[in-house]
Order: structure tokens, then C-alpha cells, then sequence
């Protein structure tokens, strides 16, 4: 198995989604996962350690994990098959020393990863029927002032942005929540002529 870490989250447009990027600790590649716009929300609100009102669908399965005793010790990206990914959960008992496994979404996984601190990790098959190499800018962690990097910057910001939104609809801040509604579509027609 491979350890990897959240490398981004970016907006792909042809599936109206976002694509999470896992990079290889240590390594040259990246694996990257298109999931939903719910989903990259709970993932970036974990990033972010941004503290919900009420709790949010990983946060309450986060909570009722811990008043069970039971601790998330890693996930992994094991399979994939028709072009889905498939990953695992590992859980582990205070008094149990054996691991129990659960069968999960990516999405659903990461998410529970980033607020529990667990270690990602992706089977080397899967890694090598999806991984892309990284750009050398990439791996020694300089990133080019080019129109990709401006779009990126965009995108992040969209992710960032549609995080806020959810969260003043949630909080019932409706004249905040139309400012931001607002601000995002003209970042995405921004996006559209770039």
C-alpha cells in the first residue's frame, strides 16, 4: 500500500464535480478522484477544520465512532473496477485487538481520514491503472505563474466560496448567502473564458 496525503481539490467541469487529488508521500504520482459537490464540501469543510452548527454526516459518524470506543486507524483506496474507486475503512475496538474492515466510498473515506488524522493509502494496482506522474515543478513544490495555476487558484477559490454558501444556507444567513451565490457565478463565468 501506498501513504498518501490530500494534495487539492479542484472544480472538473465535464462531470460538474470536483477532483480530489491524492499525492503519493515521498513519491512522483497522483491519483485523482472525481466525487460529488456534496462530498468535496465535507471533504474541504475537514481541510479547513471548519466547525458546523449542528454536525454535519462525518462529523456525527466521527462522534458516535468515539463514544463507542472505536477509532478509525487508516483507510484505503483499494480497488478499482469499471472505472469506480473502492476503499476500506479500518476500525479498531478499545478492547479488540483485531481490525475490523467496512467497505466505503473514496469520498466517504477521506472524509473520515482528514478528521480523525488516519493515514490515507492507495493500493499499488490502483495506483498504477489511474496514477498520473507528477510535473518536476510539482515535485520539488514550485508551482509555475501560468494559466493553469491562475485557473487552479480560481477553482480553489469556487470550492472555497460554494464551503461558504453551504454554511450561511445552513445558519439561515440568507442575505450572506446571496452575496456569495453572487460572487460564484461570476467566478464561474470567469472560469468559462479562460
Amino acid at each position: 500500500m501506498i501513504n498518501v496525503e490530500l494534495d487539492k481539490i479542484i472544480f472538473y467541469p465535464p462531470s460538474k464535480g470536483y477532483a480530489v487529488i491524492l499525492k503519493e508521500v515521498g513519491g512522483a504520482r497522483q491519483l485523482p478522484i472525481i466525487v460529488g459537490v456534496f462530498e468535496a464540501q465535507s471533504i474541504a469543510l475537514a481541510i479547513e477544520q471548519v466547525k458546523m452548527p449542528r454536525p454535519m454526516t462525518h462529523d456525527l459518524f466521527v462522534r458516535i465512532l468515539t463514544r463507542m470506543g472505536i477509532s478509525v486507524q487508516e483507510v484505503a483506496i483499494n480497488d478499482l473496477i469499471d472505472g469506480t474507486f473502492y476503499a476500506q475503512i479500518m476500525l479498531k475496538g478499545k478492547t479488540d485487538a483485531s481490525l475490523t474492515i467496512v467497505d466505503s466510498r473514496p469520498s466517504d473515506a477521506i472524509a473520515l481520514a482528514l478528521r480523525v488524522d488516519a493515514d490515507i493509502l492507495v493500493s499499488e494496482a490502483v495506483m498504477n491503472e489511474a496514477g498520473q506522474l507528477l510535473k518536476v515543478s510539482d515535485i520539488r513544490e514550485q508551482k509555475p505563474l501560468d494559466e493553469d495555476h491562475f485557473e487552479d487558484e480560481l477553482l480553489d477559490r469556487l470550492v472555497e466560496l460554494k464551503t461558504k454558501l453551504q454554511i450561511a444556507i445552513d445558519e439561515e444567513n440568507y442575505e450572506l448567502a446571496a452575496q456569495l451565490r453572487d460572487q460564484i457565478s461570476s467566478l464561474e463565468k470567469e472560469l468559462k473564458n479562460n
